[in-house]
């Protein structure tokens, strides 16, 4: 069974590209594949959850679609289209998942057409494009320095947001510090994000 939350181990490897991390697979790289699970593990479960369906149902289809992504990984012809074949594998799993529920909801077969009709052709423009932009900011913030991942991982995604002195306390700097590294890896962030061609 493919964990959902598997740990990828600490090493340089987080910043390996796609194209190394298809490689490290295919040779049978443990370290290859938790760290390429590791890295599109919340596109992946985003696309269910944006889709209306439940934790659990969204567990299954990543489930279903690493199982994809190992049968399927040998053909794959360009290691940067990956995250492309992610959005759509995973999009078609959670339209047929959602239908065959529908089916056993409602036996009523206007009811179910209407559904069917509804889900048919290319998954909604505005998830692939919300789920894409999440993926570039999480493959930009991969790219900065620790400190500077650090740093925006306890401003910008701790609920509630940490105080600028205690930021300070867990990076070891002085609290007057904090505003100008801020402004400085946010800059940062922003040129990467820039080159991805989502700013």
């Amino acid at each position: 069974m493919i964990r959902a939350r598997t740990k990828a181990p600490e090493s340089t490897g987080r910043q390996w590209p796609n194209a190394r991390l298809v490689q490290e697979c295919l040779k049978g790289n443990d370290t290859g594949w938790h760290l390429l699970v590791d890295k599109y593990k919340n596109l992946i479960y985003s696309i269910p959850l944006k889709y209306g369906l439940s934790q659990e149902d969204a567990a299954d289809i990543f489930q279903a679609v690493c199982l994809e992504l190992l049968s399927e990984l040998p053909r794959l012809r360009e290691p940067e289209a990956l995250p492309a074949w992610l959005l759509r594998v995973t999009y078609h799993k959670c339209y047929h998942w959602k239908r065959d529920q529908m089916r056993y909801v409602s036996q009523e077969p206007s009811v179910a057409g209407e559904e069917a009709a509804e889900g048919q052709g290319e998954a909604p423009q505005e998830i692939l494009s919300q789920v894409e932009r999440e993926q570039a900011l999480r493959d930009a913030l991969t790219e900065l320095t620790p400190r500077c991942r650090q740093l925006v991982q306890m401003l910008f995604f701790e609920v509630p947001a940490l105080p600028y002195r205690e930021v300070a306390g867990r990076l070891g700097i002085r609290t007057g510090s904090v505003g100008f590294i801020r402004g400085r890896c946010l800059g940062r962030l922003r040129k990467r994000l820039e080159k991805a061609g989502f700013v």
